[in-house]
């Protein structure tokens, strides 16, 4: 992910130059997304996360957000404008309702899925992880499609234990949030599916 700049931005800086879904800040540092958009792949995984997850989650007060969809980590008791660190999951659920609001949510979701793909993976895998760390996101998915793999990180006692690496076969359950998974057979199909009615 490209830098912007060598200055120290915050909350209230976003606001006025971010205007493109992709625009993140980690410690100050604000990284922008070059053209070109998310691939097709990315988009279809991301949207049938969301599906799988919104149907497990009716009924429930948990709930789920796809990017673009501003997530505040404050350190300590930043004032919103004065915070420095503002990221886009590609999904996320968040179970604490009190923390969202009308520019989307401050403080640290409950679960995370990242999709990787070329031009962001380094980014995603190292600044950005980091910051989830940081900010106590209990669990974060990596998500591989060229390898068809899952790389799940789970927090424990403020820092992620080494990772699990998992194969995008079966049921994946959520830790973080109990009752909760992704049937990756199911995604696959669906993924297919809606390849076959393009073609």
């Amino acid at each position: 992910m490209p830098i912007r700049d060598t200055q120290h931005h915050t909350y209230a800086d976003y606001l006025v130059w971010s205007a493109d879904h992709g625009d993140e800040l980690i410690d100050g540092v604000a990284y922008v997304r070059d053209p070109p958009a998310p691939s097709r792949l990315h988009q279809e995984i991301v949207l049938e996360l969301g599906y799988q997850l919104t149907n497990a989650l009716k009924g429930r007060k948990e709930r789920v957000y796809v990017a673009p969809f501003d997530v505040r980590l404050p350190k300590h008791s930043d004032a919103d404008d004065q915070i420095d660190t503002v990221v886009q999951p590609d999904v996320l659920i968040v179970c604490d309702l009190r923390k969202l609001d009308d520019r989307g949510m401050c403080g640290a979701p409950d679960w995370i899925a990242e999709v990787l793909s070329p031009a962001t993976g380094r980014y995603d895998q190292g600044a950005k992880l980091s910051a989830y760390e940081r900010a106590g996101v209990p669990e974060v998915w990596l998500i591989q499609p060229t390898d068809r793999t899952l790389t799940v990180y789970r927090l424990v006692a403020g820092r992620y234990t080494r990772p699990t690496i998992l194969e995008l076969t079966g049921r994946t359950d959520i830790t973080a949030v109990p009752g909760v998974g992704i049937d990756w057979d199911c995604a696959l199909v669906n993924l297919r599916a809606m390849s076959s009615r393009e073609a």
